[in-house]
Formats: C-alpha cells, sequence, structure tokens
C-alpha cells in the first residue's frame, strides 16, 4: 500500500516513521524547515531511549509524490483549509483519506442522524466555505481517532511520550475492508491498531476528553496534573464535559463514562503538556475550532444550554486572538 503523509510534525512524523521502518512505501508532504531536515538527515524518531532515523521521499509539491493508496493528514486544524485543494494530484480514484486530527473532522455531521434537527451539515466552524468537503468529499474518508501523545521538538525530529493505540473506521458506521487493511498496516507497524464500527462515537469520546483539558492548559499555561488537581478548575472543567455529553447523546455519540472516571484516567498519566499548550508555547496557532467551536456550533443547533461550553470558548478564543493565534473577528 503506497502512504503519503501530510504533515510530518509530531503525530504526522511519528506515523509516517513507524510505517515506513516496518517497510511500507511513505512518502511525506512538508514545507520549509521540516522538508530540509527530513531531506538531510531523514525522519527521526526517539522512543524507548533510542533514535532511529528513516529516509523517505519527501516533497513540498504533491504532483511530485503522485496517486497514492493512502494519503493521512496530520495536519493542525487551521491549515487544512488551505491545503486541502493542493492535495488533489494525491488522488487516485481508490484513494483513501485518513485525517489523523484533533477535534471534530469537517466529515462528523454527514453520518449524524437524519432526526437529529442539524439543519446544514457542514460545519461552518470547520468547513466554512466548503472547500474542504469538495476537495475531500466523505466518500473517500476514513475515521481516524489518535490516543498517544509525542512532540516535535524541532523539524523531523518526533519524541514519543506515551500510548500508541490508533482507531479506523468509516463515517458511516459499520465494517469494510478498506479499514481492515488501513488496521493491519498501522498493526504492522507496531501500533495498537482497531477497526471501530462506531468511528463517530470513538471521535466524540476522545473529544469529550480534550476538549476541557487542551483550551485550559493553553489560558493557564499549566501541565496536566496541575489542572486536575485544582478542585475549582476541576469542577468547570467537569460541567463542560457534561454538556458536551449531552450534546452527544442528541447526534448518537452516547458517551456512558462519566466526567470523573475520565479525568482519573488522565491523571494516571501523569504530567504532560497538552498539543494546544506546546502550540501555544511555540507562538503557533491554536485549535480551537475543532475542538471547541464546533462543539458549540452543534449544541446551539440542537439548543442544548451550554454556559460552560461557551465560556470556554470565549475565554480561549479572546486570549489567541491577543496573541495573534487565531483570526480576528470580521
Amino acid at each position: 500500500m503506497k502512504i503519503a503523509v501530510v504533515g510530518l510534525g509530531a503525530v504526522g512524523g511519528l506515523m509516517a516513521a513507524r510505517l515506513a521502518a516496518a517497510g511500507h512505501p511513505v512518502s511525506g508532504l512538508a514545507r520549509g524547515a521540516t522538508l530540509a531536515a527530513v531531506r538531510e538527515q531523514g525522519l527521526r524518531l526517539e522512543m524507548g531511549g533510542a533514535q532511529t532515523a528513516t529516509p523517505i521521499a519527501v516533497s513540498d509539491d504533491a504532483a511530485a509524490l503522485g496517486e497514492q493508496d493512502l494519503v493521512v493528514i496530520a495536519l493542525k486544524g487551521p491549515a487544512l483549509a488551505a491545503a486541502a485543494g493542493s492535495l488533489r494530484p494525491l488522488l487516485g480514484p481508490r484513494t483513501v483519506v485518513m485525517p489523523a486530527m484533533n477535534g471534530v473532522p469537517w466529515w462528523f455531521l454527514d453520518a449524524a442522524p437524519a432526526d437529529a434537527p442539524l439543519g446544514d451539515r457542514r460545519l461552518a466552524s470547520i468547513d466554512p466555505d466548503g472547500r474542504i468537503a469538495e476537495a475531500l468529499p466523505t466518500e473517500r474518508v476514513l475515521g481516524c481517532v489518535v490516543h498517544l501523545t509525542c512532540a516535535s521538538p524541532e523539524p523531523g525530529l518526533v519524541r514519543h511520550g506515551f500510548g500508541d493505540r490508533l482507531i479506523v473506521g468509516e463515517p458511516g458506521g459499520g465494517v469494510s475492508g478498506r479499514a481492515e487493511t488501513v488496521r493491519a498496516a498501522l498493526a504492522s507497524a507496531g501500533f495498537t491498531a482497531e477497526a471501530s464500527p462506531d468511528i463517530r462515537r470513538e471521535v466524540w469520546y476522545k473529544l469529550w476528553g480534550n476538549m476541557t483539558m487542551n483550551p485550559v492548559s493553553a489560558l493557564t499555561g499549566a501541565e496536566s496534573h496541575r489542572i486536575i488537581d485544582d478542585p475549582l478548575v476541576l469542577a468547570f472543567m467537569l460541567g463542560t464535559m457534561e454538556e458536551a455529553r449531552e450534546i452527544g447523546a442528541r447526534i448518537g455519540c452516547a458517551v456512558t463514562q462519566s466526567g470523573e472516571e475520565r479525568m482519573a484516567i488522565a491523571r494516571q498519566l501523569g504530567a504532560f503538556k497538552t498539543s494546544m499548550l506546546q502550540d501555544a508555547l511555540a507562538a503557533r496557532p491554536l485549535e480551537i475550532d475543532a475542538l471547541v467551536a464546533a462543539v458549540h456550533e452543534i449544541g446551539t443547533r440542537l439548543a442544548v444550554p451550554m454556559p460552560n461550553i461557551g465560556a470556554l470558548l470565549g475565554l480561549t478564543r479572546l486570549m489567541a486572538r491577543e496573541r495573534g493565534l487565531y483570526p480576528l473577528a470580521v
């Protein structure tokens, strides 16, 4: 299976390095310093106390890579709309597109229950002008949920933290041959890979856990353990999670775990910097839309009361705008 990874940052670099090391024909789409570093040194991966360097074909031009069997999109949310149209040279008649990204994806409402009063299934907070859906239609998509931590401390270098679980699945649910094929490829690269018959529920479950921790960490500069151990902050996050639970229940993504149980799992992971905190510290654009604004948009359509989600969105967005990490209001 010919695989291209779009974005060789932390998650994309980890997936590309491990898939290539397992013998899969992997190429990468990257820019600037990352492109130069991977060309010169290969994809460097620090994992388990050892560093490896895996050479892969890399370019800043999708046409140079050609048609693929699988395109893994590992961009940050703010970059996807601008990049989507440029990915067309990677897409053949049967190419599968798998976004390995945080938060609510552009295709998420396409498979929501028909009786959910959502109106337009396009999410304005994610794909305001429809460019992503036009370039990457849902029928091409295989959903993916990433349960691991890693960082890219410098271009072309990925440092694995903990976890190796990847869940894939069809947006419309059920099982498919292509989902199993991709799962097997990921498993061959050492990931704990699963094919889920309900990937939308998996997306919402992960979002339910990190839509609070990520923005709160960016607002406060605190690592995860400090956030969880503050009783007032924890109470605010649990209230936010209950609102998100209600929204999920109305779109076919029920969460059975309690917020307290989810936070107990996070506490067991120890101290870590969330991806949004890493982005804030590096002055990179923040993924507010996919993690919080999309949830607020869906809840608004469903008329779910969301005082906590609204406060979290407003505070995080204002902070990011003041620091130049989110577009100004128009």
